[in-house]
């Protein structure tokens, strides 16, 4: 089946070229013109992943994000224009997986897409093995993070960041070779979007008492925390 995308943006131009450019990349479009409209769309045949205007009327873009990560992890990119940084900020603290800055090109929203969905869908023939650090247990087929046990709700992004770190938790990743990991090399992600990421894996596991996930290395970037261990 193929994997349906929901759009969400007021413009109906917007719409149409996104419809165009990923139901030629094999997806199933549906459209909404406003966040109401969205959520409705979403209630009635759930999507694998949202296409998300920030500014929209009759409920924004944002506080439909925030809606639909009361009711679950379902895959968001972020559309906003130029002068909306605070608000793509947000976005990511929300949970969004990623975002797209206005005006851009139909190829990168696609690749995008393309790349959340991977991310959201772990292959049955690798058959990875869960991983045990302190407290914290990755489960890579479930793809869902553990502290004792309970689930810290990750998103696909949040998720694979974290397996990133534990792929080599002696290591000090840089950021940009977080987004490499994450994206591939050369793709456009700011050092602000990955700190946002952290922030909220570090928020979800210390709602479950688990305060050292991850650890800061100044003026270089992130490693694995002992997570409850001692190192």
């Amino acid at each position: 089946m193929l994997q349906r995308i929901l759009i969400v943006d007021d413009d109906p131009h917007i719409r149409e070229l996104l419809a165009f450019a990923l139901a030629k990349a094999g997806y199933d479009c549906r459209e909404a013109g406003d966040g109401e409209a969205a959520l409705a769309a979403v209630a009635a045949s759930a999507p694998d992943l949202v296409v998300l205007d920030i500014n929209m009327p009759r409920l924004n873009g944002l506080d439909v994000c925030r809606r639909l990560r009361a009711q679950g992890e379902l895959p968001v990119l972020f559309l906003s224009s130029r002068d909306d940084e605070v608000d793509r900020i947000v976005g990511i603290e929300l949970g969004a997986d990623d975002y797209v800055v206005k005006p851009f090109s139909p190829r990168e929203v696609v690749a995008r897409v393309g790349a959340i969905l991977k991310r959201a869908r772990p292959r049955a023939e690798d058959a990875p093995v869960p991983v045990q650090t302190g407290r914290l247990r990755l489960d890579r087929e479930g793809w869902a993070a553990l502290v004792d046990g309970r689930d810290a709700g990750l998103t696909a992004t949040e998720f694979q960041l974290l397996a990133v770190l534990a792929a080599a938790p002696a290591k000090v990743f840089t950021r940009d070779e977080i987004i490499d990991r994450l994206h591939g090399p050369g793709f456009a992600v700011t050092d602000r979007t990955i700190d946002s990421h952290i922030r909220h894996i570090r928020r979800k596991c210390a709602t479950l008492g688990l305060d050292d996930a991850i650890e800061t290395r100044a003026g270089i970037g992130y490693r694995l925390g002992p997570c409850g261990a001692a190192r």
